[in-house]
Parts: structure tokens; C-alpha cells; sequence
């Protein structure tokens, strides 16, 4: 069972029905066990009758199926009335079963989970609840697009294409090293008893704000156009409460973030660990979409996984937001993505999915 709380609609929101899928126990890749998984998504868009025309969209570390609107819609690059948009939320947000809601294993009784167990779920809920058995795209930023590489990878015929901004196919050490000091920022708030969080970890949050939604998603360039020096602050407090108005749970936070770390598609089966060689098994056509500089997901990731899987294209975002780029922070970068996704996604004409793979 799980106890659902949306969190409040932000600007630019699409107020879609919410859906919870019920698909029983969960058994991970470790072999431990979610009980009584929910997958949590919305719908947007009609499904055709040939069941061949929807889009899967990820979401990113801390995010919800809402990641993505800014891109849904009449339209736009995913576009509702060709498309059928199953905008989904991973393990661990707080929607999906997660620490933060799990009846049957809260906090941390939950197991750890990976981004291909993320992936699993989202593919039985498509099959399994849905009866969709072909993509035209998987879709996503950040974590979503790590999600979007490796669903190419373990399922490398069930979509035409894949999109994946601000990603990469292996976390560095870098984007390691910025997710625990996340991690130490919430534990050494006095909520943490060493074994999870007794109350809200506030102090924690303010630290976390500061490090993630101030430093490392934007670029001193931008930052300075952002939060002059006489402003800073104000603009820092005004982080931070952004942050907490999100209303994600700490716990939460520890299990997705252990995920993003972990994650290398090599690791997939079959693979042996090569990055590369899993890479280069993938069928789909791919778009890698990345700024110049990003201080969370370093762009020579990006690179690197558009140079390995065959075919890519790696587009740049003509933008100083960093990994921010794949945001609507900026309308600039916002209309960018719009275009270069929609002008990608209609190389696919409408028909039967599964036409245009390698």
C-alpha cells in the first residue's frame, strides 16, 4: 500500500489526472523485494488505436512527472495530438512507492533500488497495465535521461527513439561526490539519528539548497546574472525556500540519490561492466542534448554516450544555465529544446512504431 500526497501545482504545471498503478511485489535487481508497488504517472494525449504512438517520459532525481511539461502540449515538441504521453515518476519521489510513503516498508526499511529497477517498473506498467509493447521515444533529463539510456539498453527494440538531456551513461566520480555531500548536508541536520530522519531535517535542507539548487545546477556565469552580489542573500533564502516548498522528504532523497551514484549501463546483463560495448548495442535513434558547462552531470559524459551509441547526435544548448539549461528557467533555452526535440521526434512519420530502428 502506499499513501499518495501530490505535491502543489508550480506554474507551468499541466493539472492532468494522476494514476497509481498497482503492480504488486517489486523484485529488484539485488533480489530484494518492494511490496506492494505502486507506479504513479499522468496520461496526456489520446493512445491510437494501433497502440503505436506513445512516448514515455522520465523523471529526475527529486522530480515529478511534471518535469517535462514545458514540452507537452498542443504543439509543442511533445506534441498531444500525435502523441500519447505517459509522463511517469520513478522509484523513490514520493508518488511511486517510496520510504517517504511505503506502508509495508517505510524509511529506511525500504530496500535500495537502481535506475534499472526504475526502469523495470516502468516497463511493466506499460506492458502489463497499459498494453503497450512499442515506444516511439523514451524521453527525459538528468536522471530521466539515464533512465532513457538504459531503457535503449535493456530493451533495445522497444522504442524508435531516445532523448536524453543533461545525462550520461555512467555517473563520474564527480557527480558522485556532489551526491553525498547532498547526503552529509540532510544527516548532519540533529533530525538524523544514524538509522533515519525523527522530523524534518530543516538545517539540512538549507545546506542542501544552497549546494544543489544554488552551486551546482547553474554556472558562476549565470549566477551572477541570477544572484548579484549585493543580492545574494535574498536570492539564497529565496532557494531555499523553493526547496522546501517541494515538499520531497529527506529519505527519499538518500535512496534516489544512491541510485543516480550507482548507475553505469555497463553493469546492464550481458554487459560485463563495458560502458562502451553496452552502449553500442543500442538500437535506437538517439539525441544527446547537453549545455557547454554543467556542474552536476559533467557534458564529457554526454559526449562520451553520444559517441558510443551508433548514429547519435549530440546537440549543444546555447545557454550559460548549466545543467539548469533543461529547465523553462530560461524561455531562451526552453524554446531551443522545444525545437531541436520536435524536429527530431518528427523524422518518425506517423505508422506503425518500431519502422525506424537500426
Amino acid at each position: 500500500m502506499t499513501r499518495y500526497a501530490h505535491p502543489p501545482l508550480a506554474p507551468g504545471h499541466i493539472d492532468a489526472p494522476h494514476h497509481l498503478a498497482p503492480l504488486g511485489d517489486l523484485v529488484l535487481e539485488s533480489g530484494a523485494t518492494i511490496r506492494d508497488f505502486a507506479q504513479s504517472y499522468v496520461t496526456h494525449g489520446t493512445l491510437d488505436a494501433e497502440r503505436s504512438n506513445a512516448i514515455l517520459v522520465c523523471s529526475a532525481l527529486t522530480g515529478t512527472h511534471h518535469r517535462l511539461d514545458f514540452l507537452i502540449g498542443e504543439g509543442k515538441a511533445l506534441d498531444t495530438r500525435r502523441y500519447f504521453i505517459v509522463a511517469t515518476d520513478p522509484i523513490g519521489n514520493g508518488l511511486s512507492t517510496s520510504p517517504s510513503n511505503s506502508l509495508a516498508q517505510p524509511g529506511m526499511r525500504f530496500p535500495r533500488f537502481c535506475v534499472r529497477d526504475m526502469v523495470a517498473a516502468q516497463h511493466r506498467l506499460l506492458t502489463g497495465q497499459l498494453g503497450i509493447t512499442q515506444l516511439r521515444a523514451v524521453v527525459g533529463a538528468s536522471l530521466g535521461g539515464m533512465q532513457a539510456i538504459q531503457w535503449a539498453t535493456s530493451h533495445p527494440g522497444f522504442m524508435d527513439a531516445i532523448v536524453a538531456m543533461t545525462a550520461m551513461a555512467k555517473t563520474p566520480p564527480w557527480g558522485a561526490l556532489v551526491v553525498e555531500t547532498a547526503r552529509a548536508c540532510l544527516m548532519a541536520d540533529p533530525a538524523w539519528t544514524g538509522d533515519g530522519f525523527d522530523g524534518v531535517p530543516e538545517r539540512g535542507w538549507r545546506a542542501y539548497a544552497g549546494l544543489i539548487n544554488a552551486l551546482v545546477m547553474h554556472t558562476p556565469e549565470a549566477a551572477a546574472d541570477l544572484a548579484p552580489h549585493d543580492d545574494a542573500h535574498a536570492w539564497y533564502e529565496t532557494i531555499v525556500d523553493q526547496t522546501r516548498a517541494q515538499g520531497f522528504d529527506a529519505t527519499d532523497y538518500l535512496y534516489q540519490s544512491w541510485a543516480y551514484q550507482a548507475h553505469d549501463v555497463g553493469t546492464t546483463a550481458g554487459f560485463g561492466g563495458d560502458t562502451a560495448r553496452a552502449l553500442a548495442s543500442i538500437r535506437a535513434r538517439a539525441l544527446i542534448v547537453a549545455p557547454p558547462i554543467d556542474l552536476f552531470n559533467p557534458v564529457a559524459g554526454a559526449h562520451a554516450t553520444a559517441a558510443a551509441i551508433p548514429g547519435a547526435r549530440l546537440a549543444e544548448i546555447p545557454s550559460q544555465q548549466g545543467h539548469a539549461a533543461a529547465t523553462s528557467l530560461e524561455a531562451a533555452d526552453a524554446a531551443f529544446l522545444d525545437r531541436v526535440i520536435g524536429e527530431f521526434l518528427r523524422q518518425f512519420p506517423d505508422g506503425a512504431a518500431g519502422a525506424f530502428l537500426r
